[in-house]
């Protein structure tokens, strides 16, 4: 997935994710329904799991993908954040909520297909705070991963301002 873009220490997605399946609902319910409490359990669910097998070790800040302010203020919050929070709860990680920035919203990944979603993510992410990634392991937090351009976009912007290491993790995984 993200071969030729970025080259992550670790990567892990929980649950196969497929569109209208249980998995889907409960995707659709964190991204659109405003199921915040299901969000952070699942992200301490996923961590409680993953961590038994070592995923966080050497990992020293979490950070989740960002929204778009606008897309933000609509929904109210923004769901990798609340996933990053459930994850920190069981890994005793700390997450730098207002480390990366996304600076423009063209169009929802949704409705892209592959090559589009790579050029819709390229450039619109910031480190609004590079001191809080120089030299540390971190681990991008998202919802679902499709193709990878938003992880690796979010990753490729961290280690160009300094990270030491890139992880990901992601509730969903899907192959739509």
């Amino acid at each position: 997935m993200f071969w030729g873009q970025i080259t992550p220490e670790r990567a892990i997605a929980y649950l196969h994710h497929y569109p209208h399946s249980e998995s889907g609902t409960l995707i659709y319910a964190i991204k659109y329904g405003g199921a915040k409490t299901t969000a952070t359990a699942l992200g301490r669910m996923m961590a409680d799991e993953c961590g038994r097998n070592g995923f966080f070790s050497g990992i020293d800040v979490i950070v989740p993908v960002p929204l778009s302010r606008d897309r933000e203020r609509k929904r109210g919050y923004n769901q990798s954040l609340l996933i990053a929070q459930g994850i920190a709860c069981s890994s005793g990680i700390a997450v730098g909520g207002n480390v990366m920035e996304r600076t423009a919203f063209v169009q929802a990944q949704t409705e892209l297909y592959r090559q589009k979603r790579h050029d819709n993510v390229e450039g619109v992410f910031r480190l609004a705070d590079a001191a809080a990634i120089r030299d540390r392991h971190v681990l991008i937090v998202d919802d679902v991963v499709t193709t990878g351009a938003t992880m690796a976009a979010c990753g490729k912007t961290v280690m160009e301002a300094g990270a030491a290491r890139v992880s990901f993790i992601a509730i969903g995984m899907s192959s739509s």
